[in-house]
């Protein structure tokens, strides 16, 4: 389907979009005028949405930031001077995002700002769960957490209305499964799109959040904060269902819809009382659903957030109800589906009987570790890398693709924490060591993100590592993405310009070069750098199969060389090379290899080559 002409259709309709999508077509249909982000799973097809609808209509700006503090900063701009915005990004971007986004709440945000969070429960594709709703009760930012594609339509034109109205920030907290599910989504129509403005005209100090100013700025983000409260009292985002039982089930989000599930399969099922909002909640309508029962279980993903308030405010109301949570490890652990209410309702009523799960036959799933694409140039620069490394070396891993370096056979990588730690960590690392050197890794992407900090604190305080910049060519791992490299700025240039005196680059698919260019760059009495560079071969193939051009050579095995020595499977490890089970000898499948030939020179017996796929 052509996702800009659905989306920017005037009249009302329904279709099948997954919730990014939806999300989209709520933007339009609220005016809104500027959208920035960060690309990170599960966030991604939001902007994919954006840029087909600007195909169609120039509706609103939009851009990559350099990283999601840029992309925070540059929606609150626009919001000042008047026009509704859009930041989005995924969970941990917070973290970076958070340094200008605390000070939100505490202005006037005159046209409005809605900060879409794709939070990861089960971390499907992050290196956490982190759960984003603590900052929101930090900054009293209020939150509206839709569970299905036409609650993320409807819940984003309800957040834009409100931060409009409040002048103040309101976070739609989108999950994994929300922003990805399917469903038939009904729209509204849209109006003729108003004209961006600029009205900025500030009374001094306005938005100068300092110590003279700073307590009135809170206790107003305070007052706005109650007139979500009080909205959020009678929202119809709440939805009640009463059973006629002394039980209750609080919950949010998702995991209403696994409970609907489970709920059905129970003879005489809790009553349920499923909240729009996770904050700031609706106290009186918990309260008195509280107090009507004997006991309510809450029922959230990760932390104990709605807990913790509901728990406060039964004891500030003197209520004898029991309220019953988190108390296990794996309460706190993973996405809330069907399979898992279950389980998490038995372990706290043991008494209640839902239906068994239909008995499906077990399939056995063999497993299936993650790897690099075949012919990315990541994979070539590790095993090149890997020939001019000492076994007392150390390295540092980083955000990307080459974040898979860590596994299997490469093993390089021993440390993550999140994106442009590594020069950081690298740098600690150094300070003691008393053998071998610490190599760095970082992603072209992340280079500009996040890596500069840490490289420019590697030069000034002279610490020895050697940095191998991973350039591709773009933000692979989320979807290939611009980002500021792609768009002119030189990484080298970026490099020479902080006076650093090691500086090689070679493309990875020159084996033999980058590996001698890693040996001197490890000698190097100082911080020095190899650029290790190839394009995405994955973005490439795709872009070549849009022209109507498919690979036409593959990698052929000669059986009558080959010895079996198996360095292409044990140590290149391109997933194009299998074993035959049978008589143990070594194969190409031509399903996977793109004939790229970056295979060729890691085979000692020759036994290798490129020829036209069969």
């Amino acid at each position: 389907m052509d996702t800009g002409k659905i989306l920017t259709r005037s009249d009302s309709f329904s279709e099948i979009v997954m919730g990014n999508t939806a999300l989209v077509r709520a933007m339009i249909e609220a005016g809104v005028k500027l959208v920035s982000a960060y690309p990170g799973s599960p966030t991604p097809e939001i902007a994919d949405a954006v840029m087909a609808v600007r195909r169609q209509e120039d509706l609103f700006y939009f851009e990559y930031s350099v990283n999601e503090k840029v992309a925070s900063e540059v929606a609150f701009g626009a919001s000042i001077s008047g026009n509704l915005s859009v930041v989005f990004f995924k969970s941990v971007g917070l973290n970076v995002a958070a340094d200008s986004f605390v000070q939100f709440s505490l202005l006037d945000l005159k046209g409005g700002l809605v900060i879409v969070l794709g939070d990861d429960p089960g971390a499907n594709s992050s290196q956490n769960e982190q759960d984003n709703r603590h900052y929101a009760r930090m900054t009293n930012t209020p939150v509206l957490e839709p569970a299905d594609p036409q609650q993320v339509y409807v819940m984003f034109l309800k957040a834009a209305e409100l931060s409009a109205e409040l002048q103040h920030p309101v976070i739609l907290r989108m999950t994994t499964h929300v922003c990805h599910a399917k469903s038939r989504v009904r729209f509204g129509s849209r109006k003729k799109a108003e004209r961006s403005k600029w009205s900025f005209s500030p009374e001094p100090g306005e938005y100068i959040p300092l110590t003279k100013s700073v307590a009135a700025m809170k206790k107003r983000s305070i007052l706005k904060l109650e007139k979500f409260r009080e909205w959020n009292e009678i929202s119809d985002f709440n939805r009640l269902t009463d059973n006629g039982s002394n039980r209750g089930i609080i919950t949010c989000g998702l995991p209403s819809l696994s409970l609907d599930d489970v709920l059905s399969e129970i003879t005489n099922p809790p009553d349920l009382l499923v909240l729009g909002s996770p904050w700031p909640l609706p106290i009186a309508l918990i309260t008195d659903f509280c107090a009507s029962h004997d006991e309510v279980l809450i029922v959230e993903e990760l932390d104990p957030f709605i807990e913790n308030e509901i728990k406060a405010a039964a004891y500030d109301a003197g209520l004898g109800c029991r309220i019953i949570g988190k108390t296990e490890p794996e309460d706190f652990i993973g996405e809330l589906r069907p399979g898992a209410v279950r389980r998490f309702l038995l372990r706290k009523w043991p008494e209640i009987d839902p239906a068994p799960a239909a008995d499906l036959p077990e399939i056995p799933v063999l497993p299936r570790p993650a790897q690099m694409c075949p012919g990315c140039g990541h994979r070539s620069a590790f095993h090149a890398i890997s020939r001019a490394l000492h076994p007392k070396d150390t390295t540092v891993a980083d955000i990307g693709c080459h974040t898979l370096g860590y596994m299997e056979p490469y093993r390089m990588g021993q440390v993550l924490l999140s994106m442009g730690h590594s020069n950081g960590t690298g740098s600690g690392l150094s300070v003691f060591k008393p053998e071998g050197r610490v190599i760095t890794f970082i992603g072209d992407s992340t280079f500009f993100h996040a890596g500069l900090p840490g490289i420019i604190n590697a030069v000034y305080n002279k610490h020895k590592i050697t940095l191998i910049v991973m350039e591709n060519g773009t933000t692979a791992m989320t979807g290939h993405q611009d980002h500021a490299g792609t768009g002119g700025i030189s990484v080298r240039q970026v490099l020479q310009a902080l006076g650093i005196g090691f500086i090689e680059e070679v493309d990875t698919y020159k084996q033999k070069e980058l590996t001698e260019a890693v040996k001197r760059a490890i000698a190097f009495d100082g911080f020095s750098v190899v650029i290790a560079k190839h394009p995405c071969m994955l973005k490439f193939t795709r872009e070549q199969r849009r022209r109507g051009k498919e690979p036409s050579t593959q990698a052929q095995i000669n059986q009558e060389v080959c010895r079996r020595i198996k360095t292409c499977i044990s140590e290149f490890a391109c997933p194009s090379f299998m074993i035959d089970s049978e008589d143990g000898s070594i194969g190409v499948n031509p399903e996977l290899c793109i004939g790229d030939g970056s295979c060729v020179q890691t085979c000692s017996a020759a036994a290798v080559s490129i020829g036209r796929k069969q």
